[in-house]
């Protein structure tokens, strides 16, 4: 199975790194489109066997999966471009554009898929959001495969799918921005920068594999980990004062 990525930004760049480490699709079945080469040179510095052009039709020509990586006000004109095959299914991470309009640039009858991943993709450790449209189950299958190995993937339906985006992809900002504060707190505690943000960094890296890999709920474990009196309720009790669940919560709901 061939994979070409057309935009090698933030995005398309992130999704050829971690395809390029996972065992579904072989290095050298990848090929990534850009107009320009400074992007496409970084990629080949780490993985070799990538094919990289500045044509975005020799990419589309080599593929049988086409993954649409493009900014959303250039996606029509990149699409109107290009010519498909028939029998190609295309996999479109551009934010914001649904269904019903891609198919009216794709045509009808055509195998779409909408992913929302996360920049953590190039880590394998993506959030994978994806929604199809005239999918059939092994072609779901297929993506799920595909993905799975670069974080964890769900198939939601288109309707539920920016919800999901704030929660996951703006959500990684968030992550980001409380890592940022606690490492400021350990430098003024005392604790060297980098070795701050180290230790913040695995103690989120803990917390969530403490909920992907059990059965257990945020509430549960932080029950464990406060004793009656203790330092840990009494910084629980400040966010709270603070309004740190509604701020969350306001963020969250404010990306609608």
């Amino acid at each position: 199975m061939k994979i070409a990525i057309i935009g090698a930004g933030n995005m398309g760049g992130a999704m050829a790194r971690g395809l390029a480490k996972g065992t579904v699709v072989a290095e050298e079945d990848i090929w990534v489109s850009n107009p320009t080469s400074p992007k496409l040179e970084a990629l080949k510095a780490f993985h070799p066997g990538i094919h990289t052009t500045t044509d975005n039709q020799e990419a589309v020509d080599a593929a049988d999966w086409i993954i649409l990586a493009v900014k959303p006000w250039l996606l029509e004109s990149v699409v109107n471009a290009l010519r498909f095959r028939p029998s190609q299914v295309i996999i479109s991470v551009v934010a914001g554009v649904a269904f019903d309009r891609l198919a009216a640039m794709l045509g009808n009858d055509r195998t779409l898929f909408r992913m929302i991943p996360n920049t953590a993709i190039s880590e394998q450790a993506s959030m994978n959001l994806i929604s199809a449209r005239n999918a059939s189950k092994e072609q779901e299958g297929f993506i799920l495969s595909l993905f799975n190995e670069l974080g964890l993937t769900m198939i939601i339906p288109e309707t539920q799918l920016n919800a999901a985006m704030i929660l996951t992809s703006c959500g990684i900002a968030y992550v980001l921005k409380y890592i940022h504060a606690a490492t400021e707190a350990g430098v003024e505690m005392g604790i060297a920068p980098r070795t701050a943000l180290k230790m913040v960094a695995q103690s989120v890296k803990g917390a969530a594999e403490l909920i992907l890999r059990n059965d257990t709920h945020p509430a549960v474990e932080i029950d464990k980990v406060t004793t009656p009196g203790g330092i840990t309720v009494k910084g629980l009790n400040e966010l709270e004062h603070a309004g740190f669940s509604s701020a969350v919560i306001r963020a969250m709901k404010a990306c609608l």
